[in-house]
């Protein structure tokens, strides 16, 4: 049996697939503008004519993340992002996994605040491969209870929560619920899609205890 330790982030299918969107005329500089601002090392990064797809460490891929949606929100257009994180996949393109695996844990991301206010739709999908005999709801639950307690939660809509916080506050939340699921279900996705410098909100900035200026 595969030890658990021989496993790189890559092998377990660690990864998030995002796609940026600007609205705004200059949109094709300002996305360059963003990609190159981030800092890639340590990462596979993989681009289509649909989305980009990030494998490495999950700080590592909520970092660059991170780095390229700030350096984007700081040309004040408004802009959304549809992000997808997935680890743990039993098969497909980016992982294989060996029979007999179990789910794998990892650190909590702790990213820098940026000043930039993030308000998102966030769903979790704890993926019970196998016939688990455990429930799903528990642990999408439980995340929605710790995005209270971070103060990131704000409100229930049809199918997604929503958060509003520093943008680094919001990924925080999403990753590292995403991650502690993890650790007890192998394959683990959430998706969040996040709206930022939108006109229907007066104040683009946040303080950095997350709070609206």
């Amino acid at each position: 049996m595969t030890e658990l330790s021989d496993i790189t982030p890559e092998a377990y299918g660690v990864g998030a697939r995002f796609t940026l969107s600007v609205y705004d005329s200059d949109y094709v500089n300002i996305i360059l503008g963003a990609l190159k601002a981030a800092d890639s090392e340590g990462l596979t990064i993989e681009t289509d004519d649909i989305s980009t797809w990030i494998t490495g460490s999950e700080q590592r891929v909520l970092s660059y993340v991170r780095d390229v949606v700030a350096a984007a929100a700081a040309s004040g257009a408004h802009l959304s992002v549809a992000l997808m994180l997935s680890r743990g996949c039993p098969a497909g393109m980016t992982c294989e996994l060996p029979a007999g695996v179990p789910a794998i844990g990892a650190d909590p991301v702790a990213l820098e605040a940026t000043g930039v206010r993030a308000r998102a739709h966030w769903s979790l999908y704890p993926l019970l491969d196998g016939g688990s005999e455990g429930d799903h709801l528990t642990p999408i639950l439980e995340a929605i209870e710790q995005a209270k307690a971070e103060g990131v939660y704000d409100g229930l809509d049809h199918g997604a929560t929503r958060l509003d916080a520093d943008l680094s506050r919001v990924l925080e939340t999403v990753a590292n619920a995403w991650i502690g699921v993890g650790a007890v279900v192998q394959h683990v996705t959430t998706h969040v899609t996040i709206s930022i410098n939108s006109p229907s909100i007066n104040s683009p900035s946040i303080n950095s205890q997350g709070t609206p200026a």
